[in-house]
Formats: structure tokens, C-alpha cells, sequence
């Protein structure tokens, strides 16, 4: 019996797709500040290919809302404003909330184990010097989240949250650096907090405590952006 209709063709990795996923990677984890220009030969030197691949992969990415093209077809990461914040800030809250209650039934004790793990894992980089900190940090921020998110079986919610997480780049790279300039700032308390409801099966606690961390976030930013609207101010008023 034939099984070709049963098999799906091998499809190789593309340079293409490499450029496009590290670029991604780099975007999720806020390895770029806001307002940066993306130049594309200064990123195919450091990614050690051609400009065509980068270009491509920039073009997928602004299709993505991760990127901006300005009218002189230069292309750089979003500016933060209070807008874009809002919408943001709103959107993560609902969708992350809800698939953090999906995937509450299907945590078993083993995950709260390694839940607990990425946490002190975390907790302990935000309270080093590394140099690579701030990458450190967020690829355990992001592996956290997302291992519960998994745990959802969404197939349809997971690509909602990565674009959301795509997008939130900028602000994710703002408010680590508000963090190190606040080290009083507990930067790991929801998470525990998050993983105590989710053991005991309370839905509400859990959404409550996801959204507490994402709002943690974007409330460092919005008070950035209240103080240099009022240093504006004053400045304007002499």
C-alpha cells in the first residue's frame, strides 16, 4: 500500500528562516531598544550572511507588527508610547489570562517542580552582575511563561501570545532597565505568587497573579512616561 499520501516531504531549514527566527528571538527578548534602526549590512555582518536574508526576514517581521518601516524604507524598532502601551498591555492580560486557565487542570506536581526551578533560576540572574543578565533574565521570564502555556494545548492561543510577546519587545528591554535601576523592586514576587494558585487549582488567583506580573511590567513604563511628560511640562512652563 501506497503511504504517500500519509507522509508529509522533509523540509529543510532555510538560511532564510535562520535569519528570520534569531532576529525573531532577539525582538522577543528585547536585545534591541526602542526607536533603533535596523541596518540591514550592520545585521548580516553580525549574523555572518548576506543582506538578502536579512531583508526578507525584516519584511516578515514589520508585516508582524514586530518592526516599523519609515517612508524613506528604512526600517526600526517601534517607539514606546503610551497608546501602543495601553493596547498592549490590555491585550497580553486577556489572552495570557485565559490560556493560563486552560492549562490550570493540566499541571501536575512534576511541572510545579520545574515552574519553581525556571523561577529561582530568574530570581537568581536578576540578582547578579552578569554582563548577559538581561538576556539571561528574559529567556527564563519567557521560558516560564510559556511552559505554562503549553501546558494549554492551544494550538490556535500559543501564535496569539508569541505575537503579542513579539511586539511587547521594546517594553520588555524598558522595564528591565528600570528594574536595575530600581533594585527594591521584587521582580520575581508574582511569579510565586502564580505558581501557589495554579497548585492549588484557583482559576481567579491564577489569572489575578499572571496579570499582576504583565501589568508589573508596563506599570515601570508608565511611570517613566508620566515623569518625562512632566519634565516636559515644566519645561514648557519654565
Amino acid at each position: 500500500m501506497s503511504r504517500r499520501g500519509a507522509l508529509s516531504p522533509v523540509v529543510r531549514e532555510t538560511l532564510h528562516d535562520r535569519v528570520y527566527a534569531e532576529l525573531r528571538r532577539s525582538l522577543i527578548h528585547g536585545m534591541f531598544d526602542a526607536g533603533e534602526m535596523m541596518r540591514i549590512v550592520d545585521l548580516a555582518e553580525t549574523l555572518e550572511t548576506s543582506t538578502m536574508p536579512v531583508r526578507e526576514a525584516l519584511g516578515r517581521l514589520v508585516s508582524e507588527q514586530a518592526l516599523e518601516a519609515l517612508p524613506n524604507r528604512s526600517v526600526r524598532v517601534p517607539l514606546i508610547t503610551r497608546e501602543r502601551l495601553e493596547d498592549l498591555a490590555r491585550a497580553r492580560c486577556l489572552i495570557e489570562g485565559q490560556i493560563t486557565a486552560l492549562a490550570l487542570p493540566n499541571l501536575a506536581a512534576a511541572d510545579f517542580v520545574e515552574l519553581r526551578r525556571l523561577t529561582a533560576a530568574c530570581e537568581a540572574a536578576f540578582a547578579s552582575n552578569d554582563r548577559d543578565k538581561a538576556h539571561k533574565t528574559s529567556e527564563l521570564n519567557h521560558a516560564f511563561h510559556f511552559y505554562i502555556y503549553r501546558a494549554a494545548g492551544s494550538a490556535v492561543l500559543i501564535p496569539i501570545v508569541e505575537s503579542l510577546w513579539l511586539q511587547s519587545g521594546p517594553y520588555v528591554r524598558t522595564a528591565a532597565q528600570i528594574h536595575d535601576e530600581n533594585r527594591d523592586i521584587p521582580a520575581t514576587h508574582h511569579h510565586w505568587a502564580l505558581i501557589e494558585a495554579l497548585e492549588h487549582r484557583d482559576v481567579a488567583g491564577s489569572v489575578k497573579a499572571l496579570t499582576d506580573d504583565i501589568t508589573r511590567s508596563f506599570n515601570l513604563i508608565r511611570g517613566r512616561l508620566d515623569d518625562e511628560e512632566a519634565d516636559a511640562r515644566e519645561v514648557r512652563h519654565g
